[in-house]
């Protein structure tokens, strides 16, 4: 029997590094009786932490879906990394989920990454809810933490589980839809009596719940003020129009790693949490469609996640929004317009599948073997096309190049690179045709990092990073004139070619080949071979090696012999005269100007502009953004871009991101312009 879209809770849990989002995970599959014991990160045996570079390096690398039934509900747990540099993982999450629960710790209170999947999961329409995570800490402090949170989030925050503090230590968890309190102890629960030890702060804080619930309904407010008590039932219904409008961001304290009122969460998300909502789609005239979750309803599903395994295939992560997957429906792309037999429709817990019939409106799950489908996909119906929102993919601004350690597997590389890069769209691959190298670009070191390691383990090739070359350029300063004469005598026919050319520095990328020849001293059959000499010589410059641009060349005199005299002739003259003339007209090295367009806060603001500076960079101007940061517009040679990702994030504490555009070439200073001479004749 399908459950129904009402029944159904779809939860990312979310927020900054080791503040303990899977363990909070963990402990609500244990809670919910569908694991036998709480693993840990630490021993790499936790349910969502499945892959080998999660257990080795004890960190959240990808996004994990564990789907549960828990009184009557079907809960879709969504555990997302919060390290930066795997921001796409977060994206996918927040993408699936109707709620984000926010996990902070109470230790250190709120990081970089809460308030960034604060911001991500209300611009997506979440519901939030903040949990105070590592209440067992001694250095815990849960009213500091809180503090932080409404100065930065405002009153919209409401507690609704809270410690009760003795003696300076947490003594029970108070409950403020139950109005009571909770002690845990030796892995059963109690009710006691509250006794706080700072009972002002206590009734101050169940004040601020009250008002807050009431505050979410206009009957509720007038029995607030009137005095008169709000019921349990009160309560629920304050709080879950509340946290379904964003009016108020439910605050949980509690221990994860002990397990401590994290029943406590688990219930609230199967009784108040929001069920899947309506979306947007476009049809196919390009008009906004509101989908209901409604199983009945015309299929349109989101591909949030893909997966492509060397021994699972490919697999790909649909949240329903309309209608429903069943094996008897064909999977058709909205993107290709391609129709695909559907695969198997599974439930995922962690790194297990489990077989289902069907997947309803509202519901998340995977299917298998669906070659055409990518991340950001919509699955529909061909009688009713339509697009869905994708997944909101960072850009990646770090780039390297990567090569092979052993020699002639430059294809596997790239054929492994560009599985990985399917899974994870923040991970770019390419290759550089000037530069002759492969490059990959991501969100930061790790990421980088973690895909040369998967490429030993999943495609058995051993790859290096290095720092990616830059593509110069070469041009000259001066018009000068040169001959260039080929003559050879071997024997019968031989070869002759003599030509008179006049370089001169013109604004153009590609040579510009013109002639004045009077008397016919050079057939004019021979100028294509002139012209093709002259071309092929632009690909390799005097100084460096590096491609010429900027050069006009006028064929103006030359001579030609009856019989020896050929296109090859002429082509070898014309290559003479143009290393003769364009070592005399002061050839100089250009470097690649991009405009750099950095989104800072402020206190950074001081610190990006010297960063800028010291990489030779001008900033053209500053302009205030909608959310209170500032954007700065600057010029930068891509020489000096390679470590700024880094530098960036460092300085804004990761609140920073930024662009980068090719702008134009310009003459590089001599200092840099003799360490790439110099660089270039070492090779």
């Amino acid at each position: 029997m399908s459950i129904s879209a009402e029944n159904i809770r779809n939860i990312a849990i979310a927020g900054h590094a080791s503040k303990g989002k899977t363990t909070l995970c963990e402990a609500l599959l244990n809670i919910a009786g569908v694991t036998e014991r709480m693993g840990k990160v630490t021993d790499g045996n936790t349910v969502c932490d499945f892959d080998a570079e999660e257990k080795k390096r004890k960190v959240s690398i990808n996004s994990a879906v564990a789907s549960i039934t828990y009184n009557g509900k079907s809960i879709n747990f969504i555990d997302t990394p919060g390290l930066f540099d795997f921001a796409m993982g977060s994206a996918e999450g927040i993408r699936a989920a109707d709620t984000a629960i926010i996990t902070v710790s109470a230790r250190s209170g709120l990081a970089v990454g809460d308030e960034k999947a604060f911001k991500n999961a209300g611009s997506k329409g979440l519901s939030r809810i903040i949990v105070a995570n590592k209440m067992d800490d001694e250095r815990a402090d849960f009213y500091k933490c809180f503090n932080g949170i409404v100065a930065k989030f405002s009153t919209q925050v409401c507690p609704v589980v809270v410690p009760v503090q003795s003696a300076g230590q947490v003594r029970a968890y108070y409950n403020m839809i139950d109005d009571k309190a909770y002690v845990y102890e030796n892995g059963s629960k109690k009710e006691v009596a509250p006794e706080p030890s700072d009972a002002a702060r206590f009734e101050a804080i169940k004040s601020v719940f009250a008002e807050a619930v009431a505050s979410a309904d206009e009957e509720l407010m007038e029995k607030y003020f009137e005095g008169e008590e709000l019921t349990r039932e009160d309560k629920i219904k304050g709080v879950k129009l509340g946290l379904a409008d964003g009016s108020i961001i439910p605050v949980f304290g509690l221990s994860a790693i002990t397990g401590t009122a994290c029943d406590m969460l688990l219930e609230f998300i199967a009784d108040v949490c929001p069920a899947p909502s309506s979306e947007y789609a476009i049809d196919s005239n390009g008009e906004p469609v509101e989908l209901s979750p409604e199983a009945d309803g015309p299929l349109a599903a989101i591909c949030f996640k893909t997966v492509s395994d060397a021994f699972i295939g490919k697999l790909n992560f649909f949240k329903v929004v309309s209608g429903k997957i069943t094996s008897s429906v064909p999977a058709y792309n909205a993107r290709t317009g391609k129709e695909e037999r559907m695969g198997k429709i599974v439930k995922m817990f962690g790194s297990k599948q489990t077989e289902v019939s069907e997947l309803v409106a509202g519901d998340i799950g995977a299917v298998t073997k669906l070659t055409g489908f990518s991340t950001g996909d919509t699955m529909c119906s061909p009688n009713n096309v339509v697009k869905l929102d994708g997944v909101a993919t960072p850009v990646p601004t770090y780039k390297m190049a990567i090569s092979a350690v052993k020699k002639g597997e430059e294809e596997k590389i790239a054929a492994g690179l560009l599985r990985l890069c399917e899974e994870d769209p923040s991970l770019r691959f390419s290759n550089n045709t000037e530069t002759h190298q492969q490059i990959i670009a991501g969100l930061g070191e790790q990421q980088l990092e973690v895909a040369v390691s998967r490429l030993k383990d999943r495609f058995s090739v051993e790859a290096v990073l290095s720092t990616p070359k830059v593509a110069y350029r070469e041009t000259i300063t001066k018009k000068v004139s040169a001959q260039g004469r080929h003559k050879k005598q071997s024997g019968g026919h031989g070869q002759f070619g003599d030509v008179f050319i006049e370089f001169e520095p013109y604004d153009t990328e590609n040579l510009i080949f013109a002639e004045r020849v009077v008397g016919g001293s050079v057939p004019k059959n021979f100028f294509p071979a002139v012209e093709k000499g002259l071309n092929e010589c632009m690909e390799t410059g005097v100084l460096a090696g590096y491609k010429m641009v900027g050069v006009k060349a006028t064929l103006y005199d030359g001579s030609y012999h009856p019989v020896d005299s050929s296109e090859m002739s002429f082509k070898m003259a014309a290559s003479l005269a143009f290393k003769e003339g364009i070592s005399n007209a002061m050839p100089v090295i250009l470097e690649p100007i991009v405009t750099l367009k950095a989104i800072v806060n402020d206190d950074a603001m001081g610190d990006i502009i010297g960063d800028i500076n010291r990489r030779r960079g001008r900033v053209l101007g500053m302009t205030p953004t909608s959310d209170g940061n500032q954007e700065i517009i600057a010029e930068v040679p891509e020489a000096e871009m390679t470590t700024f990702s880094t530098s960036m994030r460092q300085i804004t504490q990761g609140r920073g991101s930024f662009t980068t555009e090719f702008a134009r070439y310009e003459r590089a200073p001599e200092h840099i312009a003799q360490k790439v001479i110099s660089e270039a004749n070492a090779n």
